[in-house]
């Protein structure tokens, strides 16, 4: 890894640690701010998790745009000064409605990811970009061993705790590249803001003028997010419904989908991405996402769940790999665009899902439920990863070119 990509790894690291922090207390914090019982309180986290979604979807074109005309450092600092104050805000929220408005601060703010992944793509030869991205969920498994099991930890001396040590690593991340991170973009490749094209629609419209190709991959993109929105929506919540975890567990499972993600995504992926092309790697990490969701939707017992989140550990090299092939088809100066367009797909996704998924959760199991099936919601998911390879075959299908890989 060079040193630019060194810069980007600790820094996305820092912040998935600050995010993966207070999952496992967030179900604790609604619950006492509103009274409600477990089930109805995923239905509240789904919702919040809706208008955070929304806003970042009008604003991720934004601030796609913004780092393509001023450069991804300052883009990158913003973002994680605004992080740190929401954390403290929330640590301290009286009531649910300042909950609510600190989550609309970081839907606003929230450009971390995309900006990264435009660095990597000014960093990068195309041909190494799927490989390369990988780096970014390697960074984010990472944050996901170390910030859930010490949010767990953390807990024990009170909810707000967990959101306090957030807030101190978004500006530890804050001070950091303050210091230390070069900008990646020159001057002389830097592009003119348009509001035009920072918008949500232009932006999810602008990939077809590049290839139609890559409208049909972005769609791909989008069932595809839609499938994990129930390990990011119900996961804490099903875990203490169904097995009776408690938030330090809650904590210890993310930090082993945290050791399976950084494993594949930042070791085999950039080995196995180069020998065999990011096409054959997304097939093989969907027959891995069939595999984990089946068996969270099946598992009784806690100790189940492990041996799901080992067989679906390749299915994080998909995202990486789309992006990838999406990337090769994008001039230089539209990379920021691209991957403002790919954030506010991620975000219509986040629109959808978390409600769709807690409601689900909520729906089988709360009292008077049709049936007892708290692990419906990861059958919900089978069904868009098999909507994800229909379309991924078609978009296939279509190339005139393969692209090198």
């Amino acid at each position: 890894m060079n040193r630019a990509l060194a810069f980007i790894f600790i820094t996305v690291l820092i912040d998935a640690i600050g995010f993966g922090v207070v999952i496992p207390v967030f179900p604790q914090l609604i619950m006492g701010l509103t009274g409600r019982s477990l089930a109805s309180a995923a239905e509240v986290s789904g919702w919040i998790a809706f208008m955070y979604a929304a806003i970042q979807f009008l604003m991720g074109p934004v601030i796609g745009g913004l780092s393509d005309r001023f450069g991804r450092r300052p883009v990158l600092l913003a973002s994680l000064a605004a992080f740190a104050a929401d954390y403290v805000v929330m640590a301290f929220a009286p009531t649910l409605w300042w909950l609510v408005a600190a989550r609309a601060v970081a839907g606003i703010t929230g450009a971390t990811f995309p900006t990264a992944y435009a660095y990597i793509a000014d960093v990068t030869p195309p041909e190494k970009r799927g490989a390369n991205f990988g780096i970014i969920g390697m960074a984010f498994g990472f944050g996901f061993i170390i910030g859930p099991a010490l949010g767990g930890f953390a807990a024990r001396w009170g909810h707000e705790v967990p959101f306090l040590v957030s807030a101190g690593l978004a500006m530890a991340n804050f001070i950091y590249g303050l210091f230390v991170l070069p900008e990646s973009l020159p001057r002389e490749r830097r592009r003119a803001f348009e509001w035009r094209r920072a918008n949500p629609v232009g932006a999810l419209m602008r990939p077809k003028s590049a290839h139609p190709v890559v409208l049909m991959l972005a769609a791909t993109v989008f069932i595809w997010t839609l499938s994990y929105q129930s390990l990011y929506s119900i996961w804490s919540y099903h875990g203490q419904q169904r097995y009776g975890w408690t938030p330090e567990q809650v904590g210890w499972s993310l930090a082993a989908i945290g050791v399976t993600g950084a494993f594949v995504q930042g070791f085999l992926g950039r080995r196995l991405i180069p020998r065999f092309g990011q096409m054959r790697i997304i097939q093989f990490g969907l027959l891995s996402a069939v595999a984990g969701y089946s068996t969270y939707t099946l598992a009784d017992d806690g100790w189940m769940v492990y041996l799901g989140i080992a067989l679906s550990a390749c299915q994080g090299l998909v995202f990486p790999c789309l992006q990838g092939l999406m990337s090769a088809e994008m001039g230089q100066s539209e990379q920021g665009e691209l991957q403002g367009a790919v954030a506010s797909i991620q975000s219509l996704s986040a629109i959808i899902g978390p409600p769709l998924m807690t409601t689900t959760f909520s729906w089988f199991s709360g009292n008077g439920a049709p049936v007892y099936a708290p692990g419906a919601p990861f059958a919900l998911s089978l069904v868009f990863v098999g909507l994800t390879a229909i379309m991924f075959f078609r978009a296939m299908g279509s190339r005139r070119v393969v692209p090198a890989e």
